[in-house]
């Protein structure tokens, strides 16, 4: 961890450190002027300039910026106490976030307009490892935990299909794969946590323990409180992995194979895609893997026999378990070889009724081209809404849901990317008017009716959790929930 923060300190340009506040003028001063607060003394530091700021104000959308005036790189969990009571007492937003794009909020949700952002990535340990959980700090990827947990035999029981992301931003959105019909999402396997909420107060909670706060910061979009770090459930895995994949030409039938397979539950994880075809129109490609020990692998006619895919166009890989789940890893390095994961994502990630499902993806693809998506993918899967248990994670009130994700690549071109958003926009309102949810990272504008609306019932529990754990509504601004 020392090195960690060495080399973000090395990395500031320009860097000037903070030590007073003027609250009439809402800026921050390097020096005591008469108008001015002095800040709390910090173990770490707070800067004013740099490369810090500037991805302070971006994300990997690259759509929204919103720059903060100061980054608070923590040199303890006391410095956010201090930041987090400094800024309720003076009217000032905070929020956290993953350092050199370790996020992937489309939006500009995890901004802070004129407040300070925590950058979290400054809290990197691992602790011990049990049995069956580990307590890891909120700045860890969870590529850095696998490095340290696969080696054991153990791994969380589901992950992101991208797992270069921070511990805590994906259990604040909730953070679903496709192992989510068996597992829930990966806000439902933190065992506990310890937190600093909007009051500056550090707190460790469960199911057991303060439940109410537990319950909230889960899946709570960051509105409650600043995850400190998380004792994260383990499950014994087994070293390898076993990867079918085969197309279809209709997208009913790999659908009704796909709710077969999280209903027996014979495989390990459970995917789908829309590709383009070389003619126009889609072919739909299902991804399924199987975990086993070498002397023991899976029988290919059991596990894909009796399945509806085109003749011929099954394929099947094997890979040890790291290599599988790090599966992304050297995709994402050629296309930051070339600058392509630097471009404009106007991602839409959706939540769709299972009844529905078929007919509302078909719609949309049918009104999709390969242009409008840069040939980024399009995701298609099920799983079981009865296995996420986190209160404020918003889904279809249906027994299935499927999990549609259209991962848009956009030139660097404002119009462009403003009529991708229109776009998804459109996709969200003909998704709602259905029963559908939109998963809060998607680069769709929401007003504060589209948050209540997105929340239903919970929406007043949603609501009261804030008057308890942030009164002064300071934290996470940049979702929108609660506008000043």
């Amino acid at each position: 961890m020392m090195k960690r923060r060495g080399f973000l300190r090395g990395a500031l340009v320009a860097a000037a450190t903070v030590v007073a506040y003027s609250p009439s003028r809402k800026v921050w001063a390097t020096q005591p002027e008469p108008d001015t607060i002095d800040l709390p003394n910090l173990d770490g530091e707070l800067v004013l300039a740099g490369d810090l700021l500037a991805q302070a104000a971006d994300d990997f959308g690259h759509i929204v910026s919103s720059a903060p005036v100061a980054v608070l790189i923590p040199g303890s969990d006391k410095d956010i106490e201090r930041l987090i009571k400094f800024a309720r007492k003076n009217g000032v937003k905070v929020g956290g976030m993953s350092m050199l794009g370790n996020t992937h909020s489309c939006y500009g949700q995890s901004q802070v307009a004129g407040g300070v952002v925590i950058d979290m990535s400054a809290l990197a340990e691992i602790g011990e490892i049990d049995c069956d959980s580990v307590w890891v700090d909120a700045g860890v990827r969870w590529s850095e935990l696998l490095q340290v947990t696969v080696p054991l035999g153990k791994s969380p029981p589901i992950l992101t299909d991208h797992i270069d992301l921070s511990v805590g931003g994906v259990l604040s959105v909730g953070g679903i794969g496709g192992q989510a019909f068996r597992h829930g999402m990966m806000a439902d396997n933190v065992l506990e946590l310890e937190v600093i909420t909007g009051e500056g107060k550090k707190v460790k909670c469960s199911s057991s323990h303060n439940s109410d706060l537990f319950k909230a910061v889960c899946g709570g979009l960051g509105q409650f409180a600043i995850i400190l770090r998380a004792r994260v459930r383990l499950v014994a895995v087994k070293p390898l992995a076993r990867v079918y994949s085969a197309y279809y030409d209709d997208l009913e039938a790999m659908m009704a194979d796909q709710e077969m397979l999280i209903d027996d539950g014979r495989f390990d994880y459970v995917e789908g895609f829309a590709e383009a075809k070389q003619e126009g129109g889609w072919i739909y490609k299902i991804e399924l893997a199987k975990y086993y020990a070498a002397n023991h692998p899976p029988n290919q006619a059991a596990m894909v026999g009796d399945l509806s895919f085109n003749p011929g166009t099954l394929t099947v890989t094997d890979t040890d378990y790291f290599g599988f789940v790090n599966r992304l890893a050297p995709l994402v390095a050629f296309l930051k070889s070339v600058g392509a994961w630097g471009l404009p994502h106007p991602w839409i990630d959706t939540f769709v009724p299972g009844p529905v499902a078929a007919e509302f993806i078909q719609g949309v693809l049918d009104q999709t081209t390969p242009a409008d998506t840069g040939n980024g993918p399009i995701i298609i899967y099920p799983f079981r809404r009865s296995r996420v248990k986190q209160p404020f994670l918003a889904l279809p009130n249906t027994p299935v849901c499927y999990l549609f994700s259209i991962l848009r690549f956009a030139p660097p071109v404002p119009p462009v990317v403003d009529g991708i958003v229109a776009q998804n926009r459109a996709i969200y309102e003909e998704l709602r008017d259905l029963g559908g949810k939109r998963y809060p990272i998607s680069a769709v504008p929401f007003s504060h009716a589209d948050w209540i609306d997105h929340f239903g019932a919970k929406w007043c529990a949603f609501a009261e959790a804030k008057d308890d754990y942030d009164p002064k509504n300071v934290l996470t601004p940049g979702q929108g929930i609660f506008p000043d």
